[in-house]
């Protein structure tokens, strides 16, 4: 069991707090600063942020201010937002219309992505919200980088407050739950039509297809994740590409056990001086593999991926293109007569993050391998920095009421590491 927060922040709930904040578009307009905690109302819940991770996509925020779509004109300059759409959150404050579900001290994981247009504010979005389906957290939703956090009404109304299935699971883990719920969503969408005999139905068999090859390329932070998951389908071979020797030896160290006690032959390779398609054809008899899962968001990898695809395989383009170079070459004849689906996600549902939690309590997926910095509230610029910078490979998580002068660099990122460290909460703000 992880070693917990104080207590009195259930109990004791401040005037203000801090919270990493975005008055405008740039840098120069993101901060962390003390703002007043909110009260919730009738149908809104107060939560103690646990933990938060930085997510890549806040540079994009950050960028775009007010044109970013989730934004749609909201002005930041007359309301600022607090960022942070990842994290695990402890209820400490229930509305009164809200009591009889939910009960002070409960931990529960936000999904991000609100299916509902907007409730509250309508009047600061473009054409009062005309439209509008989708918020965000951490966007005009208040977000996880910061000591509290309201859940609005919008939250409860598209079903995305996730309860923990164990109480007991370290609050870094749950906070990285919607990372890896996107990569769930991805491997979900992967559907292989098979005959048991040929005068028998197609059966629709959803997920990697067990026993098969499945092949991931990009081994950054989250091609990590897609390995992870992948060895839970049980296919018979994998593999793992990637142009960074770092990433692959990361990769091995990682995952080669679980992989070789699963029966799965795992193999890594650099394609700079390595034969990816010689390596699928030697694996498969030359037949393909069943997977191809792209990680990473460049056109020539996309294309050059198709060769690598089997008879009734499924290509994921999980790694997104910038826009104006998002056009691909699509060889129509291998979807055609390979029988070929092309599939890709963009996040996840609040299916998905109940799954990452079902699997993270299981053990099926290892949220501590994903993880790889650890520091303060305050530290969430600089971490952000690290990302635009590419110099943080795997999640950065921040402990809001851990203050801290220091940041830690950890390979892994245990219940046993959350403990000690809750343990010695020494730092100073």
């Amino acid at each position: 069991m992880t070693e917990k927060l104080p207590e009195t922040s259930l109990t004791v709930i401040p005037a203000t707090m801090r919270a990493l904040a975005l008055d405008g578009v740039g840098v120069e307009h993101l901060g962390v600063r003390h703002v007043p905690v909110p009260r919730p109302g009738p149908h809104q819940i107060l939560a103690r942020v646990d933990a938060a991770g930085i997510c890549t996509s806040l540079l994009k925020l950050i960028d775009q201010g007010s044109k970013h779509s989730f934004l749609n004109g909201w002005d930041l300059a007359q309301f600022p937002i607090i960022l942070g759409d990842e994290g695990a959150v402890t209820l400490v404050e229930i509305g009164e219309a809200l009591r009889e579900e939910y009960r002070v001290g409960e931990r529960y994981v936000v999904q991000p992505a609100v299916d509902h247009p907007p409730i509250n504010y309508r009047e600061r979005f473009n054409d009062n919200a005309r439209g509008m389906t989708k918020l965000a957290v951490g966007y005009s939703l208040p977000g996880h980088i910061a000591e509290y956090m309201l859940i609005p009404e919008e939250i409860f109304a598209a079903k995305c407050l996730l309860p923990l299935p164990d109480p007991s699971m370290p609050y870094a883990h749950a906070a990285i739950a919607e990372p890896l719920s996107c990569v769930i969503s991805a491997q979900d969408h992967h559907v292989h039509l098979v005959q048991s005999d040929p005068l028998e139905p197609r059966q629709a068999v959803k997920g990697l297809l067990p026993g098969g090859l499945t092949v991931i390329i990009g081994a950054g932070a989250m091609g990590r994740m897609h390995v992870d998951l992948a060895l839970s389908y049980g296919p018979r071979a994998l593999i793992v590409a990637d142009l960074i020797d770092e990433r692959l030896a990361l990769t091995r160290d990682l995952f080669a056990a679980r992989a070789e006690s699963l029966g799965i032959a795992l193999h890594t390779l650099n394609t700079r001086n390595g034969d990816l398609k010689a390596l699928v054809g030697e694996l498969s008899d030359y037949r393909g593999a069943n997977d191809v899962i792209v990680a990473v968001g460049v056109a020539k990898v996309i294309e050059a991926a198709q060769e690598l695809i089997g008879r009734g395989a499924v290509l994921n383009l999980f790694g997104g293109l910038k826009r104006g170079e998002d056009i691909v070459g699509l060889n129509t004849t291998t979807v055609h007569y390979k029988e070929v689906n092309v599939t890709g996600s963009s996040g996840g549902s609040p299916w998905d993050i109940a799954r990452t939690l079902d699997l993270m309590a299981s053990g099926a997926i290892d949220a501590a391998s994903h993880i790889t910095r650890i520091g303060d509230l305050a530290h969430a610029p600089q971490f952000l920095d690290m990302i635009k910078a590419q110099a943080l490979d795997g999640k950065a998580v921040v402990y809001p009421h851990r203050p801290t002068p220091d940041i830690l660099t950890v390979r892994r990122w245990t219940a046993d590491d959350e403990r000690a460290y809750l343990k010695n909460n020494e730092g100073e703000r």
